[in-house]
């Protein structure tokens, strides 16, 4: 039976979908004016691993991941550049799916826009107007009122005092209370706009997600996910817009990723330690990427480092060493009461327990390495398992040898040094083996032969 941790109930709860077999998904994702970063990735990963496992479970799942394809950093970019905000929006999109492809996500079925759901977003909050949880402020921006939403808090915790008492953000005058947040910005001098029955003007970040998810799976569904940054206010004010627009629960189970660090640090531009996923995946195989962050469970918070990312890069190496050789049989299938296959289920079914899955596929490596027993079936479940969460998916050599820019003459090096092994002139071979080393070439006899790696 899988279990979910929900926010909202902040429990670990077993999963019932709305409807037997089927899963709806949605998650908040880019907006794209810049380069994702390696918050981005471990979402996009988090959920990838999600919607991988719960269909492997058997689940038909409709996955919807959305862009937001306007917002203020958005114009400001393309202020910068002096470029349409299309043209920004077209470039970064184009980037992004390079970056989620490297990391090996599944396409979402739906990635929709922003900017091509205008029109259901008015239709929103032309509703919260009617039922009297919005007002239309002097300015012309539309705003939610919070106080009229009973349950407003109900997801981060937060009540009405707290957000009084800690509200620090210079007071918009339109408002008529400072946590009151915008739904409609009236248009600005130079800015994007649409039409509404309120004047030109754009939509406000929150509604965005509410009107996507609504139009694309229902009113109600199962899962909403995304970082635990937007838990608040994001996804309460998400709560609050969807919940008063259809007068029933938006989402069953709400579900956040952990926070990323850098090298104990929050990651932050301020501070000079952001790091993009191209700025890594140009020094390292995205699949260590992926592997680094599966090593953590996807809601504990993780710390990124030269040195954690060499650890992850090190482990990766032995599971392609324990498979080199080896083609996987296309019609393996996972025989899930096998103990290793059932133990790694168990991980998974309990909050997507990556660590644990992990785990199971180390002890399954060592299993191999000192038993030699049903060698080839054990190594095509080794593949399987890991493919199921997304890794062994290179060619063995394609990840252990890459792209050789060197000048030498590796395989004519290695036959020169096995000559010299054979002669007896073991000291000629050891030069050739340091040769190689100090060219980051680690060279291993094995009873098939020689092979070499790269360090």
């Amino acid at each position: 039976m899988l279990s979910i941790y929900n926010s909202l109930t902040k429990k670990k709860e077993v999963f019932k979908p709305i409807i037997s077999g089927h899963v709806k998904l949605y998650v908040c994702g880019m907006t794209v004016y810049d380069f994702c970063h390696l918050g981005h990735a471990r979402s996009m990963i988090a959920f990838d691993l999600m919607n991988r496992w719960l269909r492997e479970s058997g689940f038909k799942v409709l996955y919807v991941r959305n862009i937001t394809d306007i917002d203020d950093k958005i114009i400001a970019k393309s202020v910068e550049q002096g470029l349409p905000y299309q043209e920004i929006t077209k470039k970064y999109i184009n980037e992004m799916n390079i970056d989620a492809d490297a990391l090996g996500i599944i396409k979402p079925d739906f990635e929709p826009k922003a900017t091509d759901y205008i029109e259901d977003m008015i239709g929103m909050i032309e509703i919260l107007l009617e039922k009297g949880f919005a007002y239309v402020g002097d300015n012309n921006d539309v705003f939610y009122s919070v106080q009229m939403f009973a349950d407003y808090g109900k997801l981060s915790g937060k009540s009405l005092e707290d957000l009084r008492a800690g509200n620090r953000v210079k007071v918009v005058e339109a408002k008529k209370n400072s946590f009151d947040f915008v739904l409609w910005k009236a248009a600005k001098p130079n800015e994007p706009f649409w039409d509404s029955p309120w004047g030109k003007g754009r939509p406000g970040w929150h509604i965005e997600c509410s009107a996507m998810s609504n139009k694309l799976l229902g009113n109600n569904f199962d899962i909403h996910g995304g970082g635990q940054d937007l838990q608040f206010p994001h996804h309460e004010n998400e709560i609050a817009q969807s919940e008063a627009t259809h007068s029933c629960k938006m989402a069953n189970y709400w579900v956040h990723n952990g926070f990323i660090k850098i090298d104990d640090e929050k990651m932050s531009k301020s501070l000079g330690n952001f790091s993009t996923i191209r700025s890594i995946t140009d020094k390292v195989k995205p699949e260590v990427v992926r592997f680094f962050m599966l090593r953590a469970h996807y809601r504990s918070p993780l710390n990124y480092s030269f040195e954690q990312i060499g650890e992850a890069q090190k482990s990766l190496t032995t599971l392609y060493l324990s498979i080199r050789g080896v083609e996987k049989s296309s019609s393996y299938k996972i025989d899930w009461s096998n103990p290793y296959a059932k133990r790694f289920k168990i991980g998974l079914d309990d909050d997507f327990n990556t660590p644990e899955a992990l785990s199971v596929i180390f002890n399954l490596v060592n299993e191999i390495n000192k038993t030699k027993v049903d060698y080839l079936n054990s190594q095509n479940l080794l593949i399987s398992l890991a493919n199921t969460l997304g890794l062994l998916t290179m060619d063995p050599e394609e990840f252990l040898q890459g792209e050789s820019n060197l000048s030498l003459d590796i395989d004519g090096l290695i036959k020169e040094r096995n000559m010299a092994k054979d002669g007896k002139n073991f000291e000629a071979a050891d030069k050739i083996r340091a040769l190689l080393l100090d060219n980051d070439i680690i060279i291993e006899d094995t009873p098939e032969g020689t092979t070499w790696r790269k360090k």
